[in-house]
């Protein structure tokens, strides 16, 4: 073959020469030895073969990339196949950066002529590549102990990044190392997924926009990387892909991150001049975005360098942030850091600076995926914080509640009119429910002390309702807690308009509920069928249905020799017959005592 070559006048390089055998398993590269640019990128296929007879391709001068530059790249090299029976291997593209790649082969027996044996370009169906791979693959055979040689075009249109080198592959072991690369992307999608779910369940619980901010941020991670490295057209986009929804996703991904940087450092409200700056940053992503829709690559690539040198500044607001005295802004400069790295790298590889390998090819991804957990750390020590301080301020009005009763029975001491009303206004809130703003349990004991030695003294009737809401513990399991506490209020208050101002009302915990009224037992029982009746028609709006309870009743009526504690036992002993013969009922304690000894000779019911 080299001879061939050599007779039709081509010059021929031995370093351009790969010999290959079994097991390739991308170890070796070609295509970087002799290599020739095509400004125009109008130079077909003859163009080619002429610049190479005249000696035009030369080695590639950096370390594999060809730098931001325009028109076409092509590179010559030629394949030995060492074995002594037909070798099939597979060429692939080292890089995501590519719009277009041809390859042409010329073998001995074709008459010396190159023949087109490969032509892939991004925005065509996934379906049309000859090997399921989110990277371009050249499948080729060698003859038995045949050179063969090669040319590559490889096309980026307008400018971008050009990496003019192959991986030689044997057909197992790029099957094999695309699963296992897509093994270690899904782990890390999957584990910003998980992280991003977290995220918005913190932010559904507190309440805080940035973990919100932060769930986004994580989900626009996975759409970006996903379509950079070519997995959104293998899987997704199967059909006409385009290279702008590559720029459009990492539009998107610059903006949610810088959205979330600012709720996050705060930068509104302490750094007010930097936060110009990322305002800016976020006009910069919203300029990328337009520019990759209306498909203007120039204006993407300036867009996207822009974005990478203002990236920097966000370490830096972080760290001022921390200087400010935000422990949680240092980790957060940490995992930026981390970021910038891994975008840094990246930048010297674009530019030849560094040399290209699946290490720093995955490297941004990779550190990215660190800087969402490095962050996620400082989101939960900001949380801490935040919980820390409410625990202060908590404890500070404690104190402050403390030291304001001791100031007060100081002033009231000293007969100051004014601190006297402050003092009164303080025992009625602490005589009083904070949910239903009727007597607590505290409040009730004391007023109907007062009220059974007030009647007994003038010889009046006393009788004691005691009031439990039916299946309280359902409402507030299938309603939610709003709803139950809404039910309390609204039963409080319907009882509180059905009575005199001399009754004495309130709540002795939960959804139990005491009523002293001095009327005789008729009257009392009237009362409590009066009030059971109004309870049943109170409706509580819940979405789309409403809520509707009952109550039941036990009343016990007082003799001269009771005391309160006596009354209320025998209330609720009635309360609980009530409940348990079948609940929305009124029941007084004489007639449950006597159902419950005409139980005894019947077996024992089953509760309701």
């Amino acid at each position: 073959m080299m001879l061939l070559m050599a007779m039709c006048g081509i010059s021929v390089q031995a370093s351009t020469v790969v010999a290959v055998g079994t097991g390739e398993a991308g170890g070796q590269r070609t295509g970087q030895s002799a290599v020739w640019h095509d400004p125009s990128g109008d130079a077909g296929l003859q163009a080619a073969i002429t610049a190479l007879q005249a000696g035009q391709f030369k080695p590639l001068a950096s370390a594999g990339s060809t730098g931001l530059k325009k028109g076409s790249y092509w590179s010559f090299f030629e394949l030995h196949n060492t074995r002594q029976q037909q070798l099939p291997l597979r060429l692939e593209y080292v890089d995501h950066q590519l719009i277009r790649l041809r390859a042409y082969v010329r073998e001995a027996g074709a008459g010396g002529e190159f023949r087109e044996v490969a032509d892939q370009a991004m925005g065509e169906p996934f379906a049309r590549r000859p090997v399921f791979h989110n990277r371009f693959v050249v499948p080729v055979t060698l003859d038995a102990g045949e050179i063969t040689g090669f040319l590559v075009r490889f096309d980026s249109e307008e400018a971008g990044f050009v990496f003019p080198s192959m991986r030689i592959w044997s057909p197992d072991a790029l099957s094999k190392s695309h699963t296992g690369e897509t093994a270690v992307l899904a782990f890390l999608f999957g584990g910003i997924a998980l992280i991003s779910l977290f995220s918005l369940i913190v932010g559904v619980t507190t309440g805080d926009s940035s973990f919100f901010a932060y769930f986004v941020y994580g989900i626009s991670k996975i759409i970006a990387w996903g379509t950079i490295l070519g997995f959104t057209h293998q899987y997704v986009v199967q059909n006409h892909f385009h290279w702008s929804y590559m720029s459009a996703a990492g539009a998107l991904s610059i903006f949610c991150g810088v959205v979330f940087d600012r709720l996050f450092l705060q930068t509104h409200k302490y750094t007010p001049r930097l936060d110009y700056l990322l305002l800016l940053m976020m006009v910069n992503a919203g300029v990328l975005l337009v520019s990759a829709l209306l498909q203007l690559k120039q204006v993407a690539l300036i867009s996207i360098t822009l974005a990478l040198l203002f990236y920097p500044l966000m370490t830096f607001v972080a760290l001022v942030r921390w200087r400010q005295g935000s422990s949680e802004a240092a980790v957060f400069a940490i995992g930026w850091t981390l970021l910038l790295t891994g975008l840094f790298y990246q930048a010297l590889r674009d530019l030849g600076l560094v040399e290209h390998n699946l290490l720093n090819y995955y490297l941004p991804p990779l550190s990215s995926f660190v800087e969402m957990v490095t962050i996620m750390a400082a989101m939960g020590i900001k949380l801490r914080r935040v919980r820390l301080q409410g625990l202060e301020s908590e404890r500070q009005y404690r104190r402050h509640l403390e030291q304001s009763k001791v100031k007060l029975e100081g002033l009231v001491r000293a007969r100051t009119e004014e601190l006297e009303k402050a003092k009164q206004q303080a025992e009625m809130e602490a005589r009083t429910d904070p949910l239903t703003g009727i007597r607590n349990r505290r409040s009730f004991l004391a007023e109907a002390e007062l009220c059974l030695k007030r009647a007994y003294r003038k010889g009046e009737p006393v009788s004691l309702l005691m009031f439990d809401i039916d299946h309280f513990k359902s409402i507030n399991d299938n309603h939610g807690h709003g709803i139950g506490d809404e039910a309390l209020r609204q039963f409080s208050h319907t009882i509180q308009a059905k009575i005199r101002e001399t009754d004495v009302f309130g709540r002795l915990g939960g959804e139990e509920f005491a009523l002293l009224i001095t009327e005789t037992r008729p009257d009392a029982l009237h009362t409590a069928e009066r009030l059971r009746d109004n309870i049943t028609g109170i409706r509580l709006p819940s979405g789309e249905e409403e809520v509707q309870f009952t109550s039941s009743i036990g009343v016990a009526c007082a003799h001269q020799t009771q005391t309160l504690e006596q009354l209320m036992r025998e209330a609720d002993e009635a309360l609980y017959a009530a409940k348990q013969g079948g609940r929305d009922r009124v029941v007084e304690y004489a007639q449950s005592n006597a159902d419950a000894h005409a139980t005894l000779s019947r077996e024992e019911p089953q509760p309701a």
